[in-house]
């Protein structure tokens, strides 16, 4: 019996250590954090940046235009945050701004919860 608890023990003791070696391999992520997008050039994140101008648009009574997205991050909660840099002209003039909306992809539901220029 004590041969069976000895292996049963080391058993154990191997697992622990192979779950804490996987868990530490993987980079720390603050739950509800918000996380880089990797790809800003994906056709979803460039529609949101558009959307974002052009709610914007209506709430100020600006023109801005759309040019791209040069940087965004998400965060996970009911739906998904999008915080994007965006480039957007007024006139002939290029400036970035930063816009949060708020999405619930299967709701087919998004909001512009702010803009503002950085």
């Amino acid at each position: 019996m004590a041969l069976g608890q000895y292996r049963l023990f080391l058993l154990l003791a191997v697992a622990l250590v192979l779950l804490y070696g996987v868990s530490a391999a993987q980079p720390a992520v603050l739950v509800g954090g918000w996380r880089p997008i990797e790809n800003v050039s994906d056709p979803l994140v460039q529609e949101i940046g558009k959307f974002a101008v052009t709610e914007h648009n209506k709430k100020a009574t600006e023109n801005l235009k759309f040019q791209s997205v040069a940087s965004g991050e998400t965060q996970v909660v009911a739906g998904t945050n999008y915080r994007l840099i965006i480039a957007a002209a007024d006139g002939g003039a290029s400036s970035k701004y930063e816009a949060v909306v708020w999405e619930k992809s299967w709701m087919h539901f998004r909001n512009l919860t702010s803009f503002k220029r950085v």
